[in-house]
């Protein structure tokens, strides 16, 4: 049996074929999750696509992005100037308490507390495009 092999970070890990499968078809079950999720949580104010015109800051390409950088939003001040990379644990932190993560931000919310539905929107925000 042929084994796929996977880096992650210096380790390698063999799959076979069918962990690799069904590995890349719950990514994507992920994701599919997450755009529902994004949709009745976070589409009222923000869009996935830039070209897309919301109230709040688009947020394809966030993951990896400076926080309060996005041209043609007006920040908030504490955001703006805060200096902070939208990691995956940052995005989880800012879904689950946007107002304890940054103090003086400008954008209210009920908390997103579940563990798991984070996860479905980080999946769906990672595998947005460049715009």
């Amino acid at each position: 049996m042929k084994h796929i092999i996977l880096f992650f970070g210096l380790t390698a890990f063999a799959v076979s074929p069918h962990q690799a499968f069904a590995e890349s078809t719950f990514e994507k079950i992920k994701i599919e999750a997450g755009e529902t999720l994004f949709f009745s949580e976070c589409r009222r104010c923000h869009a996935p696509d830039s070209t897309d015109p919301s109230y709040g800051p688009a947020l394809d390409n966030i993951v990896g992005r400076v926080a309060g950088k996005v041209e043609g939003y007006e920040y908030s001040e504490a955001l703006a100037g805060s200096g902070i990379v939208w990691t995956p644990a940052a995005l989880r932190a800012w879904m689950e308490d946007n107002d304890g993560f940054m103090p003086g931000t400008k954008m209210r919310h009920v908390g997103i507390v579940d563990r798991t539905v984070q996860d479905f929107i980080l999946a769906y925000l990672g595998s947005l495009p460049s715009q």
